[in-house]
């Protein structure tokens, strides 16, 4: 490990080949000391066999963990780490001697950040991975696993709500990993229904992991008790493929749910940790094709690192989903700071939000409460005397200061430029430190203002920065100066510098780029035409249907937008009309892949998710954001693309009256890709409707949409030229009653549904109730006029449990208007069937009752007296 680089403005940090290899300078039983991020390391026998079974040594186990830090640490960040420790290996066998530890130990070293947990009867100090020595720390102990809960402590050390849900998959006694993969599916299935969509995991022992973003609103006891739910009601619809119960003699022949790893108490195998078998297998992140492999396996080390050399991490995404809608501007800030240790404003996390500012004038709220900054924003520019002296040069912008270091100082010459490297975004609060910031803690050394004041904004780009500094009396830029921090290449980590512009460069104000010509809405032109419509096919008559006649495509779950292009500007309009255009700025591109200066296309807006299938959920995030700022956020999150599926217009002809044959042939000509613009042309299936129902399933798709080969654009109407043949339907209920939670009082666990009689999906076989006109036990009054249809008790938020309990109260009753199954019954409350809810199911078990049912809202346009209209 010798050999250090600067970065930080001045932080020492090991540099040397990433890869799972010894330490540079390594020999047989000789202990050496390492330094990274200016912590010091002593490594002993770095040569000693830790897997025998492939001869990788603790070296290598150091060298991955170093290589992986980057990759790994954001999953573990803040999270007490519990440790599996081999100090002997894991024996030719994999079942070598190991010892779990959880507290910290005595020889610690005293930068390792740690958090406080008040147990029974006594208060343990846990290690924070938080840092790429931390990592490199715990493999010199040989703690070859690391376990971390869902949840992470604040910046002032209290545990914070799960910021994500997990589900253990573990094979039992007979099961392949490639079953393990399919209740992997299923459990997605539900997951996507909630709005949530998870990444799976292969746990590098021998099952699979899924692990789905919280917005941090619930507690882990509510989050459990939603994993425990749908755990069971997997398990009543696959009871010869799932258990969920703890007894391990229902486990052989079955893949067991693991929900309670979602308990505050518990922890699960960090995403990237190895594992402790007898080959260096890693808990690797996977995508969901990969998943779908009749090949799959768990994976080794060395294939993990090549995998993240390749790919990137497959489960970046979660974490920025995590906690809040969108990442959290300071996590990486208060990640490299003790709020207990230093003097520095370290503001609790979900503190600093971002704003308007940035060239506007609205005003920023965050954590800086010292009077009013004005419409102005500001700057500051601090002398560090750190372990090599820089300065630090601070922007207002996106209600953060914006940071780069400067080496070599602020520059003085016009002629000369000078390095500035990017670091973490600093709060607001910062501009006003000044003091010492402590030996051993990141930065340490001491800080004072060098200037601050007011800035012009002359241009903020992703790769340039020009403004006007108004430096305050007496301080170190002596007036008024220009500068432009721009970055030297088009990749992301090309170096910056900072440029003093002399007083002869022209004041220039923003160009109008590409991106705001086309949220200009005189740019729009005439109204786009109305979109045309389909109806709703039935799902038997999709095989019937010829494919000499008819086209089928994907059916893709986004939003529908026409795009007009006229010349180098775009507008969007949506199928009621409404203007999308600033919402979606990465689309102000499309004119690139368009042949002609005029055209109307027509098309989806959809966000791909980890697994290349479009996610609605994930493209929610977008929803109703005009705000410059909330969707450059929300675009970092979920990028949108545009898949384009027929053309109206070009360069001025109509073409809504040609068969629709001839529109995609004049689309496939019309439109060249580019990697450069969110946009694509999808293919036409080249088969069967059944064929192409059967490749929407397999793609996890919406479904298929059919269109008439001959058939006209008929502008705003819903015609059966066009027939869609969804994967998923929805259906209407009426709600008889609900079922107590177990970790909230004041919440539901689950609500259930009934039907008219006269509708009821007649069942194949007998309910354990004995079917739909004999009522359960103690269910005397029962109504004729209802049947049971199931029970529904995924797809809630904590505030919706609460609300629905509330709204139901007042309907309560007796009994039940149906005859209900006594597994059903038990913790049931009845209410009169008054209300009605629409879920989303897979179908009906052979007793009738919903199969997967996922909650999807109320329907108060309706009654239940409308349900069999």
């Amino acid at each position: 490990m010798a050999g250090t680089r600067r970065s930080d403005g001045g932080r020492q940090r090991t540099s040397r080949q990433r890869g799972a290899s010894p330490p540079a300078g390594s020999r047989a039983d000789a202990a050496q000391t390492v330094e990274i991020g200016g912590r010091r390391i002593r490594i002993t026998h770095p040569d000693k066999v830790l897997y025998p079974s492939t001869g990788t040594t603790k070296g290598e186990i150091i060298g991955y963990y170093s290589a992986i830090a980057e990759t790994m640490l954001p999953h573990c960040r803040d999270r007490p780490a519990t440790r599996k420790r081999w100090p002997d290996g894991v024996g030719a066998d994999g079942r070598g001697d190991v010892f779990f530890q959880k507290d910290l130990g005595d020889t610690a070293p005293e930068w390792v950040r740690t958090g406080r947990i008040q147990h029974k009867d006594h208060v343990n100090a846990y290690p924070l991975v938080n840092d790429e020595a931390t990592l490199v720390w715990l493999a010199q102990l040989a703690a070859l696993e690391i376990h971390v809960p869902q949840w992470r402590f604040d910046a002032t050390g209290e545990p914070q709500p799960p910021d994500r849900l997990v589900f253990d998959l573990d094979p039992g006694e007979g099961v392949s990993l490639q079953q393990c993969a399919r209740i992997a599916f299923l459990v997605r299935e539900v997951l996507r229904g909630m709005g949530l969509d998870p990444v799976p995991v292969t746990s590098g022992s021998s099952g699979i992991h899924l692990y789905a973003a919280l917005d941090g609103s619930q507690s882990s006891d509510a989050a459990s008790a939603v994993a425990r739910e749908l755990a069971r009601s997997l398990e009543a619809d696959h009871p010869d493929e799932i258990t969920s119960s703890m007894k391990r003699s229902l486990r052989p022949g079955r893949v067991f749910i693991d929900w309670s790893q979602n308990n505050a108490a518990k922890t699960t195998v960090a995403p990237y940790s190895l594992r402790g078998r007898i080959a260096p297998t890693v808990a690797a992140p996977r995508s969901w094709r990969e998943l779908a492999s009749p090949h799959l396996r768990q994976l080794e080390f060395r294939e993990v690192l090549a995998r993240v050399a390749r790919r990137g991490d497959s489960l970046a995404e979660l974490v920025a989903r995590g906690s809040d809608a969108a990442p959290d501007r300071l996590d990486a800030y208060r990640a490299k700071r003790d709020a207990r240790r230093t003097p520095e404003p370290v503001p609790a996390r979900g503190r600093s939000r971002s704003g308007s500012r940035g060239g506007g004038a609205a005003r920023v709220a965050d954590d800086d409460t010292e009077g009013d900054r004005g419409d102005a924003p500001v700057f500051v520019i601090q002398r560090h005397e750190a372990r090599r002296l820089h300065f630090d040069f601070r922007l207002e912008h996106d209600g953060v200061l914006i940071s780069w270091a400067l080496p070599k100082g602020v520059p003085t010459d016009p002629g000369v430029n000078h390095l500035a490297v990017p670091t973490e975004d600093h709060p607001m609060a910062y501009r006003h430190f000044e003091g010492v910031i402590p030996a051993g803690e990141y930065g340490a050394g001491e800080v004072r203002i060098w200037d601050s004041g007011r800035y012009v904004l002359e241009k903020w780009r992703e790769d340039e920065v020009v403004v006007a500094l108004e430096g305050g009396p007496g301080g170190g830029l002596g007036g008024t100066r220009r500068y432009a921090l721009f970055r030297t290449g088009r990749e992301d980590g090309a170096p910056w510098m900072i440029h003093l512009m002399s007083e002869e460069t022209p004041h220039r104000r923003p160009r109008r780029g590409r991106a705001s010509a086309a949220g200009d809405p005189a740019a729009a032109g005439p109204d786009v035409p109305a979109p045309m419509l389909a109806e709703a096919g039935a799902a038997a008559a999709l095989p019937r249907l010829d494919p000499s006649d008819w086209a089928f495509e994907m059916k893709w779950d986004g939003i529908r937008a026409l795009a007009r292009i006229d010349g180098e500007h775009c507008a969007l309009r949506s199928r009621s009309g409404g203007d999308l255009t600033a919402a979606y700025p990465e689309l102000a591109a499309l004119p690139r892949i368009v042949n002609a200066e005029d055209a109307v296309l027509d098309g989806e807006i959809v966000s791909l998710g980890g697994d290349g299938a479009p996610s609605f959920s994930r493209l929610q995030q977008r929803f109703g954001l005009t705000a410059p700022r909330d969707v450059a956020r929300a675009r970092r999150a979920a990028p949108a693309s545009y898949l384009i599926f027929d053309v109206l217009r070009i360069n001025g002809r109509d073409c809504r009256g040609l068969p629709y044959r001839q529109r995609h042939e004049l689309l496939t000509a019309l439109i060249d890709a580019d990697p450069g613009v969110p946009a694509a042309l999808p293919e036409v299936f080249a088969g069967s409707g059944a064929e192409a129902a059967e490749a929407s399933r397999s793609l996890g798709l919406e479904g298929v949409v059919a269109k008439r080969w001959e058939s006209p654009y008929r502008s705003g109407e819903r015609t059966a030229d066009w027939r869609k043949f969804p994967s998923i339907a929805t259906a209407e209920f009426a709600v008889i009653g609900w079922r107590e939670s177990p970790s909230d009082a004041r919440g539901i666990a689950s609500l259930l549904l009934a039907e008219p009689a006269e509708l009821a999906v007649p069942a194949h076989a007998p309910d354990r109730a004995g079917g739909p006109d004999r009522m359960a036990d103690g269910a005397g009054g029962a109504s004729p006029a209802w049947r049971y249809a199931g029970r529904v008790g995924t797809g809630f938020s904590a505030a919706e449990r609460r609300a629905i309990r509330a709204r139901l109260a007042p309907l309560e009753c007796a009994r039940p208007v149906a005859a209900v199954p006594s597994e059903a019954r038990r913790d049931a409350h009845w209410v009169r069937p008054e209300l009605v809810a629409e879920v989303v199911a897979k179908g009906r078990t052979a007793g009738g009752s919903l199969r997967q049912p996922v909650w999807r809202g109320w329907r108060p346009d309706k009654r239940p007296g409308d349900l069999d209209a």
